[in-house]
């Protein structure tokens, strides 16, 4: 099978690459540095010449409301009218758990609009909704940090291993489409306050962690349960104490 992974040499991509090619599969990284440029189309229709699946990684190096929604949606275009040229059999596109119910921020909301195109272009698909990576724990903790304290909400949280996105991001690229949204989280659910304090007892036990009765994420007021899974979803193995064990002690 020929699959094209459009954003292939990033955390996940080279991820899903390494995977796919074990199992036999003929892959192509796409990137602007290997000459597949999905913003300006630059070799897109060379690359999905032949192709089976396309895996669409790309991610915006913005998250402003603007030249977020700009970049998803001509990324979208470009692909997807690529893929119908080339008669490719099934799309798989990686978004976020909650972005229908966070479109108050840029960012979710330009990913509502890369769901949409893909529904509405006619080439067999999956979504695979994922929830927060536990790699992004810290940079939450980042943001919540005032002095020498964290605040930081209760809201439903359910963290998944990057390792396991890729995992599961390479399964459904060689499986049937699904033709509507799948959702993947980690093993284990409870407030996000509750993680971060691990992580910050971890590898800086000098802050103390406020956790907060608001159910905010970023700035934006959100349900509770915006960032968990909706439904039954595909659960990865990796405890967030693995996680914090295989971090530095300067991470």
């Amino acid at each position: 099978m020929k699959i094209v992974i459009i954003g292939g040499t990033g955390l996940i991509g080279s991820n899903v690459t390494k995977k796919l090619r074990q199992l036999g599969h003929t892959v192509i990284a796409g990137s602007p540095s290997t000459g597949i440029n999905a913003l300006t189309g630059e070799g897109l229709s060379d690359a999905l010449e032949n192709t089976d699946v396309v895996v669409d990684l790309s991610n915006s190096p913005s998250f402003e409301d603007g030249p977020a929604i700009q970049f998803f949606e001509t990324v979208g275009r470009n692909i997807l009218s690529a893929e119908l040229n080339a008669g490719v059999k099934h799309h798989v596109v990686l978004s976020i758990v909650g972005t229908h119910l966070m479109e108050g921020m840029g960012y979710m909301r330009a990913k509502k609009i890369q769901e949409d195109l893909v529904k509405k272009s006619g080439v067999p698909y999956t979504i695979v909704r994922s929830t927060q990576f536990q790699e992004f724990v810290p940079t939450i903790a980042a943001g919540g940090t005032q002095g020498s304290e964290v605040h930081v909400s209760k809201l439903d949280f359910q963290p998944i291993a990057a390792e396991e996105v890729a995992l599961f991001i390479a399964r459904f690229a060689i499986s049937e489409p699904a033709n509507g949204t799948v959702e993947i989280a980690g093993p284990v659910r409870g407030p996000m306050s509750e993680f971060v304090e691990a992580y910050v007892k971890a590898k800086d036990a000098g802050k103390t962690v406020i956790a907060d009765d608001s159910s905010e994420y970023f700035g934006l007021e959100v349900p509770a349960s915006t960032l968990v899974p909706e439904g039954n979803a595909y659960l990865g193995e990796t405890r967030f104490e693995e996680y914090l064990g295989s971090l530095s002690p300067q991470a």
